[in-house]
């Protein structure tokens, strides 16, 4: 033991070493310097960062896709979504496109609701979902074929709210953007501006793309 008072302890790098580098994720492994002195291995899972899009109509009804999610093995429930892959790009222009490619939906006002860190044991991949408003139809583009297979539904805010208590919405932005726009609209809380804040944003696998490209 050290003596240190809890909370004070700086959890340096000592030294790191990249396992895996991929096409949207990155692999690492930090030995970081830990309150008795030694060191500990931490895998990190670099993300790029995603925007999800809480799209909730005049009539209360919010926007879902169906989309099949690998990892899972099956098809889930969720809101639209898109990863930060745009060098220079505003997430809330992200946030537009994504919702636009996968809806068919543009809107006029747009707000933050929550940030998710999807699992801060081990990735620094955090999400920033959106409250869009005042939406409007736009020529829907699927760009790949994974969009091709998305189905899209309209329910009511309050049947979200239920599916996600109920265990039928799994994926974590969705749950937490589906608490927090049911939050905000019925008054129990308030949306930061769209432009707000965003100290977490991952900026580690962003920065090594754009040093690849720059060679």
């Amino acid at each position: 033991m050290t003596g240190q008072q809890p909370g004070r302890h700086e959890f340096r790098v000592a030294a790191s070493t990249d396992v895996h580098i991929g096409r949207v994720v990155g692999l690492r492994v930090d030995e970081v310097v830990m309150p008795g002195g030694g060191t500990a291995r931490r895998e990190v899972v670099e993300h790029l960062g995603a925007v999800v899009v809480a799209a909730v109509d005049a009539d209360g009804e919010i926007t879902l896709i169906h989309q099949y999610r690998h990892p899972i093995g099956r098809r889930l429930w969720e809101l639209p979504a898109g990863l930060l892959d745009q060098p220079g790009e505003d997430p809330v222009a992200a946030a537009a496109r994504e919702l636009a490619e996968e809806t068919g939906l543009g809107a006029r006002e747009w707000a933050t609701l929550v940030d998710v860190a999807a699992s801060p044991g081990f990735t620094d991949e955090v999400g920033r979902v959106y409250l869009a408003r005042d939406l409007y139809p736009v020529d829907r583009r699927a760009m790949g074929e994974e969009e091709a297979d998305l189905v899209v539904r309209k329910v009511p805010l309050a049947e979200a709210v239920r599916m996600a208590l109920a265990g039928e919405l799994v994926n974590a932005a969705t749950v937490g953007g589906v608490l927090a726009a049911h939050a905000v609209l019925s008054g129990a809380a308030e949306a930061r501006p769209a432009d707000a804040p965003w100290p977490d944003r991952p900026r580690a696998f962003a920065a090594r793309l754009e040093a690849e490209q720059a060679r």
